[in-house]
């Protein structure tokens, strides 16, 4: 369509806004509002239906005539210069519309020119005048006749700044709508520009704005101005939105066009250059994977698959994304180990001397693993074990993995699950996803660069899970011989032999750890070490490894054995050597700061200079208290940090019988002093009680050091004998302690941590322990040196405790009990 420039700055063609497909050419008329009103409107108006157009008052525009209706109406109103209404069709495809084919609001207007066209076309250039609602057709021939009603427009009758923003967001938005659409010619903007009457501008841009008719109706159907324009606003905000995607697109596909070929051509010089340097350097590096594969000792069924990953490999554009994680796969493959061991060392004295050379005691450990070495030296397929050493902090469960590795010759690797919470950590990520990785074992035995080093899973107490999945249950298959033999790595998606791996899991306690995982373990106890033992640990490895760690080796220092033993006493209460360590080391920090000021020091650590490096003892020996005192009893207990001696003080006042218990008491040791008064009730004329002083006397049962929670059944015979005492005034017997759950019956049962109570029990200086006959097993499994000096009583009812506990003195100020 061509563009036609009307001589004043209001007749600008305008194309219709983002449609270059428009029927017609909108041009706005010349003059007033009230030059648009109809003053003396015919009885009977004129209708011409007009097909995908709208008219709006005040604005010019050309139509192409073509049904002869519609020709024979517009050339009879032409001739008699008068009005007609011009309304639109609902469906465009109707030829002959009725009133139901036509929408109720149209525009009165006048006909400006009538061209006939040199194709044969007629085309008549039309101007809105007055909105009209027609009521009905009185005649169809020779063209639509029909009765209507004027309709007014409305608009604020002063120019407020709520309309004056309406107007000019919507000159603003349709210049815009003009700046980037390459189909509205330059002089649209300058006609929006210059139009400066409000209803001429709504109207001008309503109908030449790119929307769907059925919206441009509406907008007309709109009575008032400002409503009209918010209307309009809405629509070519939408438009605007699409033309700025559209540009958008448009752009991004430019760029990443020029992009390619940027690339492309950048490749293809990359060649030229390569070929000139001598060769591509993608092809040598697979080359060199091809060769490196040559060397390794995988199966047919493995080698297969590296041939295929590999060949996939050359396929790929080493631009892409997906060539690094292919290269990183094919990597991975060739970097494990595939039926590589290390040769183990089967000289049986060296592996006893390497073990007792790097830990001092532990002997049921050691003689596991020589156990486990010497099978292996006589059947050379034994799988190997799954052990799980399961102890207090500090004891060496860890470090103890390195000696057994340089025992047998072996890699050492250390895996800590403690936190883990992934189960993805143990099985690996599958490789399509973005940053795939093996799971820990498979990394880990890449590290270690044979099938068979030694594994260290340490902490595997302490593994916890959420919706991430359950990483224990993922070491199932790890840990059990008759499956990891094919382990399942996500990543690989091949199966992986552990079966040679020695795997040594570590624990502080076993209550955290999932049944089934312990069952596939051998369970081996390290417990704590006697003071004898820790001032050996400090003698051969720890003052050596704090001298040589803070550069004192050439020094000469020494501590005596007293020394080692104050240190361990008076500054740490653990099973281990841990803070044992720790305070060594601080011990020789504060040497080594003496000798860089160059004081001077003694060679020989004497208890003065502990003192004063490490500050005043923090601890006090625990000592036995004496029997002075009626209803109180000495007892052993076990903690995390190892056995400790407790006292269960027992008091009477008069009362109403009520039981009171403090001491910040578990449950279990509440319903063991429970138990025990009412056994004595039971039982009272075994011990001489009169029956009725229960009910007299309010009964008060503590355990000292309130601060520090409490629990378990092991306390029930220190209890009895704690209310016998004091329910009868009788001493109990000096320099005894005792141990062991009780029932209702009356019967000692057995209890745990027997290894840890007697330590604390020499360290309190008892010398008899009274223990449950079922007991005495664990008794002949301790080695003598812990038990010297000790002398134990076996019992198997309460009976024979308080036998064997109460003496027939009574202690001094006795009260009596009646």
């Amino acid at each position: 369509m061509t563009k036609q420039r009307l001589r004043d700055n209001k007749s600008f063609i305008f194309t219709g806004m983002g449609n270059d497909d428009s029927e017609f050419i909108p041009i706005m008329a010349d003059g007033g509002e009230d030059d648009l009103l109809v003053k003396n409107l015919p009885e009977v108006l004129p209708i011409l239906p007009l097909r995908n157009t709208v008219l709006f008052p005040g604005v010019v525009l050309p139509i192409s005539v073509g049904r002869v209706k519609s020709l024979k109406l517009v050339r009879e109103v032409y001739r008699k210069q008068g009005v007609l209404g011009v309304i639109a069709q609902l469906n465009p495809d109707v030829d002959e519309p009725e009133i139901k084919d036509l929408n109720r609001i149209g525009t009165i207007a006048k006909i400006l020119k009538i061209l006939e066209m040199p194709d044969g076309n007629t085309t008549v250039i039309i101007q809105g005048k007055q909105r009209f609602q027609l009521e009905e057709i009185v005649a169809d021939e020779p063209y639509h006749q029909a009765k209507v009603t004027k309709l007014e427009e409305f608009r604020p009758i002063e120019n407020t700044s709520e309309f004056e923003a309406v107007v000019e967001s919507l000159k603003d938005i349709a210049i815009k709508i003009a700046k980037n659409s390459a189909h509205v010619s330059p002089e649209a903007t300058f006609a929006v520009r210059n139009i400066e009457n409000p209803s001429f501008l709504i109207n001008f841009i309503c109908s030449n704005a790119d929307i769907k008719v059925e919206e441009k109706q509406g907008l007309l159907e709109l009575d008032n101005l400002s409503d009209r324009g918010i209307q309009a606003i809405s629509y070519l905000v939408r438009e605007l939105q699409l033309l700025e995607l559209k540009k958008d697109i448009q752009s991004k596909v430019k760029t990443d066009m020029d992009q390619q070929q940027r690339e492309y051509l950048l490749q293809q010089q990359m060649k030229t250059i390569q070929d000139e340097l001598g060769g591509n350097p993608i092809e040598k590096e697979i080359k060199e994977l091809k060769e490196k594969a040559k060397k390794k000792k995988w199966n047919k069924d493995i080698a297969e698959v590296f041939n295929k990953e590999v060949s996939k490999l050359q396929r790929l554009n080493p631009a892409a994304g997906e060539y690094s994680i292919q290269l990183t796969y094919v990597q991975t493959l060739l970097d494990l180990p595939w039926n590589e061991y290390s040769n183990d060392n089967f000289d049986m004295k060296h592996a006893q001397e390497v073990l007792d050379e790097d830990h001092y005691g532990l002997e049921l450990v050691k003689e596991r693993i020589l156990e486990h070495l010497a099978v292996l030296k006589l059947k050379n397929d034994m799988k190997s074990p799954i052990i799980c050493l399961y102890g207090p902090p500090g004891v060496g469960k860890t470090s103890l993995g390195k000696s057994v590795a340089r025992s047998l010759g072996r890699n050492f690797i250390r895996m800590s699950l403690g936190g883990l919470h992934d189960e993805s950590e143990i099985r690996g990520h599958r490789k399509t996803y973005i940053g795939a990785m093996p799971g820990r074992i498979v990394q880990n035995i890449k590290k270690a660069k044979t099938s068979n080093p030694v594994f260290i899973l340490d902490e595997v107490d302490k593994i916890s899970r959420d919706f991430h999945g359950d990483p224990a249950s993922a070491l199932l298959e790890v840990l059990d011989p008759e499956q990891n033999s094919e382990f399942h790595d996500n990543y690989l998606d091949l199966e992986y032999d552990l079966s040679k791996v020695m795997f040594i899991a570590t624990a502080n306690t076993l209550n955290t750890i999932s049944p089934p995982l312990l069952d596939r373990m051998e369970l081996i106890e390290v417990s704590g070490y006697l003071v004898e033992e820790k001032v050996e640990i400090a003698k051969r490895h720890l003052w050596p490894k704090q001298l040589k760690n803070h550069g004192l080796s050439e020094y000469g220092l020494k501590v005596g054995d007293g020394v080692y033993q104050f240190i361990i006493e008076k500054y740490t209460r653990e099973s281990g050597v841990r803070s044992l360590d720790k305070q060594l080391a601080k011990l020789v920090r504060k040497l080594a700061k003496k000798i860089a000021f160059d004081e001077k020091i003694e060679k020989q650590i004497g208890i003065e200079t502990v003192q004063e490096s490490l500050g005043t003892p923090r601890y006090i020996k625990e000592r036995y208290q004496g029997n002075e005192f009626a209803g109180v009893v000495t007892g052993l207990a076990w903690t995390a940090v190892g056995g400790e001696i407790l006292y269960v003080e027992s008091s009477l006042s008069k009362g109403k019988g009520q039981l009171t218990l403090t001491g910040n008491l578990g449950d279990v040791m509440k319903e063991s002093a429970m138990l025990a008064l009412e056994y004595l009730k039971a039982h009272a004329d075994n011990l001489n009680i009169d029956t009725e002083v229960f009910n007299k006397w309010n009964v008060h049962v503590h355990v000292p050091e309130g601060a520090i929670p409490k629990d378990g059944p092991s306390a029930g015979v220190t209890m009895v004998t704690s209310l016998a005492s004091a329910f009868t005034q009788r001493k109990i017997k000096n320099g005894i302690a005792m141990t062991g759950e009780i029932t209702l019956r009356g019967k000692v049962l057995p209890v745990g941590g027997i290894k840890e109570k007697i330590l604390a029990a020499k360290r309190a200086g008892i010398g008899e322990i009274i223990l449950s006959e079922d007991n005495k097993k664990d008794i002949e499994e301790i080695k003598d040196i812990y038990i010297k000096g000790l002398k134990f009583h076996y019992v198997s009812t309460i009976t024979d405790v308080l036998e064997m506990a109460l003496l027939e003195t009574k202690v001094d100020n006795a009260i009596k009990i009646e």
